[in-house]
């Protein structure tokens, strides 16, 4: 009973913390803004560059290695876009 008490005192004791940025943070998180633009910005200029290169491979007949660009690129993009809700699945 006693231990039971004790048990009970220390659980309402523990709370669930929530996060909190750190001081000075901000110039962290503007970069991560930044990377974040600039990984948007390569994804889009590798499918157009993608699009184009499978426009003059059905043009001119040849391989058609473009499809592979364009699927690796929308792949790369969907898992750098998530990458945030990634984290807090496997964190939280």
């Amino acid at each position: 009973m006693i231990l039971t008490a004790v048990h009970e005192v220390l659980l309402a004791q523990i709370d669930n913390p929530t996060p909190e940025a750190p001081p000075g943070s901000e110039k962290i998180l503007q970069m991560v803004r930044y990377l974040t633009w600039f990984v948007l910005l390569s994804g889009v200029s590798g499918i157009t560059y993608a699009g184009g290169k499978f426009a003059w491979e059905k043009w001119s007949g040849g391989t058609l290695d473009s499809p592979k660009m364009v699927a690796g690129a929308m792949i790369g993009g969907v898992v750098a876009t998530s990458a945030g809700t990634i984290m807090n699945a496997v964190v939280g």
